[in-house]
């Protein structure tokens, strides 16, 4: 996939997922904006991939830094192709009954909220452009339910119809919207996981977890023509298919 010429954000670049998309897209040739809460790692990251790279401080539960990180792209780069809306938070993983309101709301702010900013502010912009592509990282929660992650299911099954909304309302104006649910990552939010001790998931040993590297590789393949199948749907990586078609089987 050569991506020479475009410009391509990701939220929650500082680590994981994320910062192996950065080097991922950089290496396809596009140009990268990394936004995160966490200053010093996207700048670290942005040194690493070197010109073609800029870090963006950002909180994208505050939809006017949001709105200030995409104009930042802008200025930097001169426009917007791809926007990937990967940040997301687990913690903490608690039992409804026992769950702190703000602390679940916080999870929502940023998993649910978080991507519905990111798609307001960049929709304007690459609709003025011509279209774009919008890729959100979703989850198997979104389809049923975890223990002791309600908030978790909740905000993914909505960043999932956020997808679908985005495909309805803008698809025939070159908005490409997908969703990739990549199974289990050995991220740090893997080890949050298992830290809790709640549910299937956390007895999971390290080694069921896929490489960050295998979904950055796929985020690049759904920037293609090939992903078109599921525009306004759920790419699976747990699909043997999935995984030949990206080079990862």
């Amino acid at each position: 996939m050569d991506l020479t010429g475009k410009v391509v954000l990701i939220t929650g670049a500082s680590r994981g997922i994320g910062a192996a998309a950065a080097r991922e897209f950089a290496d396809a040739g596009a140009k990268v904006a990394l936004v995160a809460r966490g200053a010093d790692q996207i700048a670290d990251l942005a040194g690493e991939i070197g010109e073609d790279a800029v870090a963006i401080p950002c909180d994208i539960s505050r939809y006017w830094q949001v709105e200030q990180a995409i104009e930042n792209c802008i200025k930097a780069f001169g426009r917007l192709d791809v926007l990937i809306n990967n940040a997301g938070v687990i913690e903490p993983v608690s039992h409804l009954a026992e769950a702190d309101p703000d602390a679940w709301g916080q999870v929502i702010d940023i998993n649910l909220k978080g991507v519905f900013h990111g798609m307001r502010a960049a929709l304007p912009v690459m609709l003025e452009h011509g279209g774009g592509t919008i890729l959100t990282i979703g989850s198997g929660a979104a389809h049923g339910p975890v223990e002791g992650w309600s908030h978790y299911c909740s905000s993914k099954a909505g960043a999932l119809m956020l997808t679908r909304m985005a495909n309805k309302e803008y698809g025939d104006k070159n908005i490409r919207a997908i969703s990739l649910s990549p199974g289990t990552v050995a991220t740090q939010m893997q080890k949050e996981i298992k830290a809790s001790g709640i549910n299937p998931v956390s007895q999971l040993d390290w080694s069921d977890h896929i490489p960050p590297e295998w979904v950055a590789k796929t985020l690049v393949w759904m920037c293609g023509s090939d992903a078109d199948t599921f525009l306004g749907d759920e790419v699976s990586l747990r699909d043997p298919d999935i995984r030949k078609k990206v080079g990862v089987a």
